[in-house]
């Protein structure tokens, strides 16, 4: 499975962007699509995941009510609506695919290690 992620930038406090990650190859095997982001100096940190299962979605705090995760099942893509952009937003942005046969928790789906591709990231860079 190739993840790319696309449609980072510079935007100013309180506009959006909307990220987009595209899976490539074995992508039947893809059963749930987290995004995480990783600021200079801090550890990387789950903000969103989508489950291909049930279409269930799962927000960190930090981001809930501000950015949406939704699918386009037809394109192999899940896109991370990002609205309210604060200057604590900037950040590399990474979207990773879980494929493992095993159930996934509701207390691991934020977690990087839950999490078997992963895409190079895209950045994020919010001036105040």
């Amino acid at each position: 499975v190739q993840i790319v992620e696309s449609g980072g930038g510079m935007v100013r406090a309180g506009e959006s962007l909307r990220l987009s990650c595209v899976a490539r190859g074995a992508t039947v095997s893809i059963n749930t699509i987290g995004w995480f982001r990783q600021a200079p100096g801090k550890e990387r940190e789950g903000i969103s995941s989508l489950a291909f299962t049930d279409g269930s979605t799962y927000y960190a705090d930090s981001v809930k009510g501000r950015f949406t995760i939704s699918r386009d099942s037809a394109k192999n893509m899940v896109h991370l609506q990002l609205n309210s952009l604060t200057p604590e937003d900037t950040a590399v942005y990474y979207c990773a695919a879980h494929v493992r046969d095993t159930i996934v928790l509701i207390d691991e789906l934020l977690l990087p290690q839950t999490y078997d591709y992963w895409g190079h990231g895209t950045q994020v860079t919010v001036s105040s």
